[in-house]
């Protein structure tokens, strides 16, 4: 039986009381404000549940995450890299991103993103914790990724890509921008052949749960707009 969140408290239960099955529940209830996401957050929580449910919170064992000097990029990513047919942005359509998200996958009848996630993180957009990746060709938006970038620690959320590979092309310039800002880790969250490929691997969560206690509290005052090019995400070799 997991716990159920109090209203007036934003504390939640050690990581190790999280279930083993399934992997990583750990407490319901509460709700999405700013000042409990954030909490989830810098202690190696999220929310994940289906519109209708109760609140769900996770932090499951082992961690999926991305070291940015680990980017894997193949010959045929990088070739497609370098072209100069799309364009890269920063938080310029931050709600276009979630509801790209949040429209249903092949072979999917719903979506995890309901109206309140939806809400809950354009607020925390709006207050400057939650960003997007965009990946544009022809001025249409055709891929991107969002999350939170709290410390030296960015949090994915969801990705999505309407052309191939633009979802990748909005990853590595995400994780190159990063890595140049200094940043140490990139929680995945659960793992997936898709960011396997991008080099994400697993960890044990008391090693996740560490490096997030050492890396949450440091300074990222950044602009959030991109000062790399398309050499610095490729190498300069294609």
């Amino acid at each position: 039986m997991i716990p159920w969140l109090a209203d007036d408290s934003l504390e939640f239960p050690p990581l190790e009381q999280a279930l083993v099955e399934p992997d990583g529940l750990l407490a319901a209830g509460g709700d999405l404000s700013e000042a409990r996401l954030l909490s989830a957050y810098r202690n190696g929580i999220f929310p994940w549940y289906n519109p209708g449910e109760p609140i769900l919170w996770w932090s499951p064992d082992p961690r999926c995450v991305l070291f940015p000097q680990d980017l894997y990029l193949s010959r045929s990513m990088r070739k497609r890299l370098r072209k100069t047919d799309y364009a890269v942005t920063f938080d310029c359509a931050f709600a276009k991103v979630v509801a790209a998200c949040a429209a249903p996958r092949r072979g999917q009848e719903g979506t995890w993103i309901s109206e309140d996630i939806f809400k809950a993180y354009l607020n925390l957009h709006r207050r400057g914790y939650a960003h997007s990746v965009e990946v544009w060709i022809d001025q249409k938006l055709v891929g991107g990724l969002y999350g939170l970038g709290i410390g030296k620690v960015f949090f994915g959320e969801s990705m999505f890509s309407s052309q191939r590979d633009c979802s990748k092309i909005a990853f590595a310039w995400l994780t190159t921008q990063l890595q140049y800002w200094g940043y140490e880790l990139i929680d995945c969250q659960v793992y997936n052949d898709h960011l396997a490929s991008l080099g994400a691997t697993e960890i044990p969560r008391v090693i996740f749960a560490r490096e997030l206690a050492r890396l949450r509290d440091l300074p990222n005052e950044h602009d959030w707009a991109f000062s790399i090019s398309r050499d610095d995400v490729t190498g300069g070799t294609t």
